[in-house]
């Protein structure tokens, strides 16, 4: 849910570009995040829902407190 946030931000209000680029970032993150659970605690696998959520929630908070602040 954080990724069409935060390419959103650089790429405008258009569904057109937002979408696609949603889709490449999206995997992109996903990749990487399973990358990380994968190496962190090697031999062991960490469950990929941990890395994200590690990541997405303080970027929520981020997206929540920056809009917040622009509707008051």
């Amino acid at each position: 849910m954080i990724v069409p946030h935060a390419v959103r931000r650089p790429a405008g209000a258009s569904y057109r570009l937002v979408l696609p680029l949603s889709l490449l970032f999206g995997a992109g993150f996903l990749v990487l995040a399973d990358a990380l659970a994968r190496t962190v605690v090697a031999p062991a696998e960490l469950p990929i829902g941990v890395v994200t959520a590690l990541i997405g929630s303080p970027a929520f908070i981020w997206i929540l407190r920056s809009t917040r602040s622009v509707r008051t």
